[in-house]
C-alpha cells in the first residue's frame, strides 16, 4: 500500500510506501529529504495544495507572533513534527499574515491545532501542549 506526501521542500507530490516509520525517504523530484522536518510555514494556496493531494493526516498550527503560548509551544510542535516524519505532516498558518484563513477556519483563540484528512476537518484543539501531547493526539488519526 502507498501514500501520497507533498514535498515540504519543493511541492511536488510523491507516493510512498506506507510504513510504521522511514529511515530514509526522499523526494522524487528535487531529492530533498521529507524526514524530520520542521513544519512548514503556509498560505492558503499551499495549505490546499497540501490538503488536497495528500493522504496523510496534516495538523496545522494557527498561531502569532505576539502570543506568549503559541511562541512557547512551538519547539513542543517542531519536535512533535520530526518524531511523526511522514505519517503526520505539520503545518503553521500564521493568523496575522494570513487572516482570512483565520476566519476561514473559525480561529477564535490560538494556539489552535486542527488535524485534516484530506480536505475535511475531524478534530480541534486550543491552548498549548507538550511533543509528546501533541504525538498522542495525532497518533489517535493516523
Amino acid at each position: 500500500m502507498s501514500v501520497k506526501v507533498v514535498c515540504p521542500s519543493c511541492g511536488k507530490v510523491n507516493k510512498i510506501p506506507k510504513k510504521e516509520s522511514y529511515a530514509k525517504a526522499n523526494c522524487g523530484h528535487c531529492k530533498e529529504s521529507m524526514l524530520n522536518r520542521k513544519p512548514l510555514d503556509v498560505d492558503k494556496e499551499d495549505l490546499l495544495h497540501i490538503l488536497v493531494n495528500s493522504d496523510i493526516p496534516i495538523v496545522v498550527d494557527f498561531w502569532a507572533p505576539w502570543c506568549g503560548p503559541c511562541v512557547q509551544m512551538a519547539p513542543a510542535y517542531e519536535e512533535a513534527s520530526k518524531m511523526m516524519s511522514l505519517q503526520v505532516q505539520f503545518l503553521k498558518v500564521n493568523t496575522e499574515e494570513q487572516q482570512a484563513l483565520g476566519a476561514m477556519y473559525g480561529i477564535e483563540s490560538i494556539p489552535t491545532m486542527i488535524i485534516f484528512k484530506g480536505t475535511k476537518e475531524v478534530e480541534r484543539i486550543s491552548g498549548g501542549m507538550s511533543a509528546g501531547r501533541l504525538v498522542n493526539w495525532t497518533k489517535q488519526f493516523v
